[in-house]
């Protein structure tokens, strides 16, 4: 049927060839456009044959061509689009132009059947040509086919083909664009008058992102979305607090010039980097709740963090509904290009454990980082390239043009409403100023800047728009202007009234009934203990497996063993751990557990969800407790560290009420997250007033197996621990996990919980409690030795973790009296109430020790000295060293033996 020629392939010849050949047995199973088309090419073809009895050869490849022509349009019309405001796009080749597709000038003006594949019927080429033009090559230029979803493409398609990518605004509608212009840029333009060569990181260049976030809220509003979550970096970030999420402009303008806090906790951030919450209402009479979250200089680090969250507010608000909250995550160009949080965090999209139903992407595309250019920035063609890996659209707009980033916007919030995954926006702007206004740019872009300060700002532009469309003259505008300018002169004066700066704690009405973590509330004991009829109604929940259901053969003997050890009353870690979690849940807190093969554990112990032979199904035995119990939720993570503890901190905060966990496969792997733990974890509350629950499974102990398996650095955590601000905790016992795990949701405050869990211990004999120990009581902070008898005891050895087994086998075996090894269960807040309690019963000990299984400067050592200095205890730990342990067992046991005799001989060395 199809004569080969240059423009077509041989594979795409073969799919024309087969669409047409389906084409003839059933048009129904092809798509509607390619139906048109062939409709269209066999009224043609039929009508000829009629007359002349031949096949028009030429006249059928010219078609085939301009189908070519149509697939290059919509796959490479982005490289040839009018989107940069301030100068000429690179070249690409082969370009668009019809004679690289086998077409030439006297065919503009023939008619073709292929129009039918665009929406417009049959039509002449050079109609066909201006419309793919309208569509695909002036302000918006777009990246989508390479997505796989035919009615994903189809739908995308139809929607920019029928509009040509544009959309004819009513006169109202282009005076609230430029109502909203008027704010952004008169907003920077009076800061920048008030507030000469402070740091703001500006907006102006990029000032359409304004009307662009009012059309999201708008238009998301009217399509069913209740609440947005934002997170974004410092440019226009001020911009945004005031003229999207409302802040008062006073506030803003004290955080200029102010000087003292109003309560003596925060040592507060710069203004932007703070974060924001209120409810806006819609043109339409809407309310519509927006979190603006707080972002460290950490570009990108905010993503994860907003993603748990909308995620947590879709589970606890909207009962899982993801059309009611959405994610808008604005980016820079050169951030988005080379932070790997963006990549793992785009990679949670589609995970049943962390989507959110779509998020909109915005990017402002300066076309510089800080001095560095695009072209030095990165190495794909575009910043937003990796939107590809999960088959996202991508539109690239130009900044100047507001209407179509309008029409864009809108676009996008359909479409993700109805698909519910993500979309790009790439916003073609530029940077007014350096990267803050004290910077010169001109060192490093002098031709970019040139064209820059000759460039008229977006407002203006418009300005100029609505005089032609005889909307609004210029008078008009200027008088607008001048009015607003007015209007933030009055504020400034009311920002001198206010004496001090407040930090506006976020989710007030969320965290309401929790107190500020001090220390009067750490001083208070937690009760967490529950009945035994209940906890072993919990644990026969736990332990049961449903009828009808074949499982692995394994399965049987991990429940028949945990039977056991109940009838046996010796409870292991695991079921110290599983019972807390049933016992919260069917109190009414939710429990979520996330991280590397957490369903199972790292080291095959919790067993958490149980997969049906033959099957991908799975049991979780947790979401089965009561009847009507709080959710349960375990999730393997992708293999990230860093946004999927971003994400976790970001669910835990949106549910002060649940228990929040993110595993580490192995504590030391929690470095690659290290960001979170340094911005978040331990200097939010500080820093932004946002206090957080979330707790840290940290997999640690010394047992020969390597430097990158045996530490989770607890140096690191301690070096930030300040004014309550985190919990460090090493159990050892399963009831202690058990009761500090209750703990962390009954206390009166949410402070994250940082807790260093065993290896080996985790099958330890001596590593069991009773079911009464998880009865009654509490967490405690510090155990005693159980068998010193305090009158004997001259020597006091306070360790941790592990470690405390050894000593105490050593001490048993040798037959010693006279040491007592107490465990610190608790490092932060340092339990000096419950130390001093002890150090009284031993009232003929001389000497006190600190042993640890970490080099000398690591582990809690530099900590203990610095907080414990009045005990005068003397260290016995491994050699300094730069790396956490060995790399043989035989070295790391030979050190091992030698720190257990250094700690039970007289003589005090280094191990």
């Amino acid at each position: 049927m199809i004569d080969k020629f240059s423009s077509l392939g041989n594979q795409e010849l073969e799919a024309i060839e087969d669409l047409y050949q389906t084409y003839l047995r059933n048009p129904e199973e092809i798509d509607k456009s390619w139906q048109q088309f062939f409709s269209g090419f066999e009224f043609g073809r039929k009508n000829y044959e009629e007359k002349t009895g031949a096949i028009p050869s030429e006249k059928m490849n010219k078609e085939f061509a301009i189908l070519n022509l149509i697939h290059g349009y919509r796959q490479r019309g982005h490289l040839f689009t009018k989107t940069n405001p301030v100068r000429a796009r690179r070249t690409y080749s082969p370009t668009l132009d019809i004679k690289n597709f086998g077409l030439e000038e006297k065919d503009l003006e023939t008619t073709f059947q292929a129009g039918n594949d665009i929406g417009i019927g049959p039509a002449k080429l050079k109609d066909i040509v201006a419309h793919l033009e309208d569509t695909y090559c002036r302000s918006i230029g777009v990246e989508y086919v390479y997505m796989r979803n035919p009615e994903v493409i189809q739908w995308l398609r139809g929607r920019m083909e029928s509009t040509k990518n544009s959309q004819e605004f009513t006169e109202e509608k282009r005076k609230h664009i430029f109502y909203h212009l008027k704010l952004a840029v008169g907003f920077e333009n009076f800061i920048h008058k008030k507030f000469v060569g402070q740091k703001r990181f500006s907006l102006e260049g990029a000032e359409t992102l304004i009307p662009s976030l009012d059309a999201v809220i708008e238009r998301g509003a009217e399509l069913g979305i209740e609440e947005f979550v934002l997170g974004m970096a410092h440019r226009g970030r001020l911009n945004v607090l005031s003229n999207i999420l409302e802040k008062p402009y006073e506030n803003i303008f004290k955080e200029f010039y102010g000087k003292e806090y109003e309560d003596d906790i925060s040592q507060g951030d710069v203004k932007y980097h703070l974060g924001y919450e209120n409810e806006v209402e819609t043109d339409f009479g809407k309310k519509v709740k927006l979190k603006l979250m707080p972002n460290p200089s950490h570009l990108e680090t905010v993503g994860p963090i907003v993603e748990g969250m909308t995620r947590s507010r879709i589970d606890s608000v909207y009962n899982g509904d993801f059309s009611k909250a959405a994610p808008i995550i604005i980016h820079g160009d050169a951030a988005i290009a080379a932070q790997g949080v963006v990549y793992e965090t785009i990679q949670m999209s589609q995970l049943n454990g962390y989507k959110t139903g779509g998020t909109i992407h915005l990017v402002i595309n300066n076309q510089v980082g800080f001095t560095t250019p695009y072209l030095e920035a990165r190495s794909s063609t575009y910043c937003t390239d990796v939107a590809k890996v999960t088959r996202s659209p991508v539109f690239h707009v130009n900044g100047d043009d507001v209407e179509s980033l309008i029409f864009i916007i809108k676009l996008a919030l359909e479409f993700r409403q109805k698909f519910y995954t993500d979309v790009f926006i790439d916003i073609l702007c530029y940077r007014k100023y350096g990267h803050n206004e004290g910077d010169e740019p001109r060192f490093t872009q002098p031709m970019l800047y040139k064209a820059i300060s000759k460039h008229p700002n977006p407002r203006d532009i418009y300005s100029e728009k609505l005089d032609k469309l005889g909307i609004m003259s210029k008078e008009e505008s200027r008088k607008k202007i001048k009015e607003f300018d007015q209007f933030l002169e009055e504020k400034y004066k009311a920002s001198e009234q206010i004496d001090k700066l407040k930090i506006r704690k976020f989710l007030i009405n969320e965290y309401e009934p929790y107190k500020m973590p001090k220390e009067e509330v750490f001083g208070q004991k937690t009760a967490t203990g529950i009945k035994k009829e209940v906890l072993l109604g919990v644990a026969q929940k736990i332990n049961s497996l449903p009828k009808g259901s074949k499982f692995f053969k394994k399965v049987d003997r991990i429940l028949s063993d945990r039977k056991l050890m109940l009838s046996d009353n010796r409870l292991d870690w695991a079921m110290g751990e599983l019972l807390a979690y049933g016992t919260l849940v069917s109190e009414g807190h939710p429990v979520r557990l996330s991280g590397q093969d957490t369903e199972r554990g790292t080291f095959a112990h919790r067993h958490a969800a149980f997969v049906v032979e033959g099957t991908d199904e799975k049991y979780f035995p947790l979401k089965y407790v009561a009847e009507k119990q709080a959710p349960f939720h375990v999730y393997n993570s992708l293999l990230s560290e860093y946004a999927a503890m971003g994400f976790e901190y970001g669910y835990s905060l949106a549910q002060p009420n649940g228990l929040t966990i993110w595993e580490a496969q192995f504590g030391d792997f929690h470095n690659v997250a290290q960001v979170i733990v340094d911005q978040y974890i331990t200097s939010a509350f500080e820093k932004w007033g946002l206090m957080n629950g979330l707790v840290l499974l940290l997999p640690h102990g010394y047992e020969g197996q390597g430097p990158e398996h045996s530490s989770a650095r607890i140096e690191r955590f301690l070096q930030q621990a300040a004014n309550h601000n985190i919990q460090v905790v090493i159990p050892t016992t399963p009831a202690n996990m058990f009761h500090l795990l209750r703990r962390q949701v009954k206390m009166k405050t949410r402070v994250p919980l940082i807790v260093f869990t065993p290896k080996s211990l985790l099958r330890h004999p001596q590593v069991v409690s009773k079911i009464e120990d998880l009865a009654t009581g509490a967490f405690d902070e510090v155990i005693d030795d159980p068998v010193a008898e305090s009158d004997l005891v001259e020597k006091v050895v306070f360790t941790t973790g592990r470690l405390y087994y050894d000593l105490a086998k050593t001490k048993m075996e040798k037959g010693i009296s006279n040491v007592a090894v107490v465990r610190m269960e608790q490092i932060h807040p340092i339990p000096h109430k419950q130390i001093d309690e002890i150090l009284k019963k031993y009232k003929k000990a001389s000497e006190l020790i600190w042993a640890q299984d970490e080099p000398e400067n690591m582990g809690a050592w530099p900590f203990i000295e610095r907080k414990l200095k009045d005990l005068n205890l003397t260290p016995v730990t491994r050699k300094e060293s730069g790396s956490p342990a060995v790399g043989l067992m035989e070295i790391h046991k030979q050190s091992l033996e030698k720190l257990l005799e250094t700690v039970f001989q007289e003589k005090k060395v280094i191990a």
